[in-house]
């Protein structure tokens, strides 16, 4: 299949670069599930932005934005990224509504909206739909897309790897040229061809155990891009959110990832322990309002030093009703639990959360191969540095999408002519046979996740760092059997793109001999002037 334009991915990135793209050609959206299987549909918070006046709040400005998203990033943001990313925050707003994004608006002021504030920002400056925002989101602009007569969505299709010149064997410059992609319906693969690929593919955070994220956040357009041969960056910075609810009456670890938003606290949720201490302050002034990092570690020294196997959010001392208006959807699931947060506190503890490294970008999803792009949590711009503040992920998705199709636009328009592109080979099966035995996939995805929950999650040692990368250097060879023993299944591509992800963010946390942001080692707890650098790796 040919089009003049491939995304892979189906969030607020994705879909945003699509339908500017469709103003200028033909659009093929892939995503291995369904559309709503992303990081954007699951987000509760909102989306963080410096609206135009009077819309802002009162004292709210462009520097106060960037200086908050500068703080939480540890010294590692890179502060042209930022600058640009925030102050085109607004008019990223603006499309959103045009595509029929309802925000939520103030009772008493009804052309005003109602901004909520969550940890490390100064202002109120995050829209919000109630407290399922992404949803509210991911499902206009899907809607959007099915509608536009230049865009193909299509489900249950699984990028497997990117087809560039260079791995063709051609001698010119690395460039795109289209990708092998699995239906999943019908188990073939085929060939879909473009000379301008955006990966929005979203994070990994089902390389740990314990996650916030959708199943489907496995890490693909990261691992089609390094082994493409793109540079890789920063994967050393995972976010972990503090507040997930813990159910001690579960066992399965999904009833205990499920997210409750930062907004809680932004809203006067408070961080206690057993006892009904608000231990944060021994950590930082601002206590629960503290950047995610440092409130990550203040919770996971509190379950250490307790023994304890929690703490607690408490919205207990808030009016009754308040958190069935403002948080319906995070009060409602806790009833389904048995717990009624306007009556007791609800149990909670950190989980991956976000991926703050990714493919190396530029400002406008540029990546180091020729005609491919990435945007949103799949790449790294500069904008999150060490740490994401707070809803600025949403942000940078929208954003970038806009700047990538500019810059496309001007590198490679869609009616200038493709350079010669040596012919490309169909799918090969070979000798490989189905998989018939399922449990092997299921150990080694097992395994992995567990090693890096045990061994590369909040605070690390390089003892534990080294035995992890040992580790899964067996395991990666045990993937590559599968892959090339066995016809390829969503299965298999998953765990081979989660094995690729794990071993990265363990090299790159290898790689920095110090603690900063959301990397915490015990064998150098300090920050080290030397080290505020990108980690870059590259695959020869």
């Amino acid at each position: 299949m040919h089009s003049d334009f491939l995304v892979i991915g189906s969030g607020i990135a994705g879909l945003s670069f699509a339908l500017k793209a469709a103003e200028h050609g033909t659009v093929i959206i892939l995503t291995k599930g369904e559309a709503l299987d992303s990081n954007t549909a699951w987000a509760q918070g909102g989306i963080s932005a410096v609206l135009d006046e009077p819309l802002r709040a009162e004292g709210d400005t462009y520097d106060r934005h960037i200086e908050d998203t500068i703080d939480a990033g540890a010294g590692l943001c890179k502060e042209d990224v930022v600058r640009q990313i925030v102050e085109e925050g607004a008019a990223s707003i603006d499309d959103l509504v045009s595509h029929g994004v309802h925000f939520d608006k103030d009772e008493k002021q009804s052309d005003q909206y109602n901004l909520g504030n969550e940890g490390g920002h100064t202002k109120r400056r995050v829209l919000h739909s109630k407290d399922t925002t992404g949803y509210a989101i991911a499902s206009a602009l899907i809607d959007a897309a099915k509608e536009h007569p230049n865009i193909t969505l299509l489900e249950h299709h699984f990028a497997i790897d990117l087809i560039t010149t260079g791995k063709l064997g051609a001698v010119t410059e690395d460039r795109v040229l289209g990708a092998y992609v699995l239906d999943e319906a019908s188990g073939e693969v085929n060939i879909f061809r473009s000379d301008r690929i955006v990966l929005a593919t979203g994070g990994c955070g089902k390389v740990y155990l314990y996650t916030t994220n959708p199943d489907s956040s496995t890490g693909d357009g990261l691992a089609m891009a390094w082994r493409a041969g793109a540079t890789i960056a920063n994967m050393e910075f995972v976010q972990f959110h503090p507040t997930c609810f813990y159910n001690p009456a579960a066992t399965g670890a999904k009833a205990r990832s499920f997210l409750v938003s930062e907004a809680v606290r932004g809203e006067g949720g408070r961080l206690i322990n057993g006892k009904g201490e608000e231990f944060t302050y021994e950590h930082d002034p601002r206590g629960s309002l503290a950047p995610r990092d440092i409130v990550a570690r203040a919770i996971d020294h509190e379950i250490k030093k307790t023994g304890a196997s929690c703490v607690y959010l408490d919205v207990t001392h808030k009016p009754k009703g308040f958190m069935q208006e403002r948080f319906p959807n995070i009060y409602n699931t806790l009833l389904k639990f048995g717990l009624d947060c306007e009556q007791e506190p609800i149990p909670v503890v950190p989980a991956a959360h976000y991926q703050c490294g990714g493919v190396s970008t530029d400002v406008n999803g540029k990546t180091t191969i020729r005609g491919l792009f990435a945007v949103g949590e799949v790449a790294c711009t500069g904008l999150h540095g060490a740490n994401r503040l707070a809803s600025n992920s949403l942000l940078e998705g929208n954003v970038v999408a806009r700047r990538a199709l500019c810059a496309m636009m001007k590198s490679y328009p869609p009616n200038h002519p493709s350079p010669s592109s040596p012919p490309i080979p169909e799918w090969e099966v070979g000798d490989a046979t189905p998989l018939d035995e399922q449990v092997l996939i299921t150990h080694n995805w097992d395994e992995i996740r567990r090693l890096m929950w045990n061994y590369v999650s909040i605070v690390r040692t390089d003892n534990r760092l080294l035995r992890a990368a040992h580790r899964l250097r067996n395991l990666r060879k045990e993937v590559r059997e599968f892959y090339w023993g066995f016809k390829v299944n969503s299965d298999i591509l998953e765990l081979r793109n989660l094995v690729t992800v794990a071993a990265l963010v363990v090299d790159c946390a290898i790689r920095r001999k110090e603690s900063r942001g959301i990397h915490y080692t015990l064998d150098y707890p300090d920050k080290v002037d030397s080290y505020q650098r990108d980690t870059e790796l590259r695959r020869f």
